[in-house]
């Protein structure tokens, strides 16, 4: 497994799975903490940010392939930065409305930044290792998003949500700075 390939997977482990910490408790916080907050919220939420990253990542994927690796990766970290901003507005939020604008920033975020690296990851497998490589891609993101969303949770539960949301937004800075390292 080559270096480009390794720092994508760490990455995206440290940024897509930390949000697991949050997933499960999402509806509870939105229902219990926030201004016109219910169940029903939470769904349009859910739908705000599957809408916004499919209205961005459809255009934007037909344009990234022709970027050369150095852009693609200020692609990539701007996407996700953004994804990294949204458990911090989570902290501050007080109704609804915040949630929504937080859903349309992760979902241009995960718009910029997942075919940016679906198309990094893409060219780097090592050839011949290609069903190897996403498997174990799959299995290490599915293992980490198990295993934070009983730890999001508990922290939760027996903590607070704004100390989950920290948490998410710390670890998912941490996968942006890895990906400075993908700039050499």
């Amino acid at each position: 497994m080559n270096r480009t390939i390794k720092l994508l997977m760490f990455s995206d482990l440290f940024i897509m799975t930390s949000f697991g910490l949050i997933e499960p408790i999402l509806a509870i916080f939105y229902k219990e903490n926030l201004i016109g907050g219910s169940i029903f919220a939470a769904g349009i939420a859910s739908t705000i940010f599957l809408v916004t990253k499919g209205i961005t990542q459809l255009p934007f994927s037909m344009h990234v392939d022709k970027f050369p690796y150095k852009k693609k990766v200020r692609w990539l970290m701007t996407g996700s930065i953004l994804v990294a901003v949204v458990p911090f507005i989570y902290i501050f939020a007080k109704d609804m409305n915040v949630i929504f604008v937080a859903q349309i920033i992760q979902g241009i975020g995960t718009g910029l930044a997942y075919p940016t690296w679906l198309g990094l990851w893409s060219t780097n497998l090592d050839r011949k290792k290609e069903s190897y490589e996403w498997t174990l891609y799959s299995t290490v993101t599915g293992f980490g998003a198990a295993l934070t969303a009983a730890v999001g949770a508990a922290i939760a539960e027996f903590i607070g949500f704004n100390y989950t949301f920290m948490l998410v937004g710390l670890i998912t800075i941490t996968g942006c700075l890895l990906l400075l390292r993908l700039r050499k």
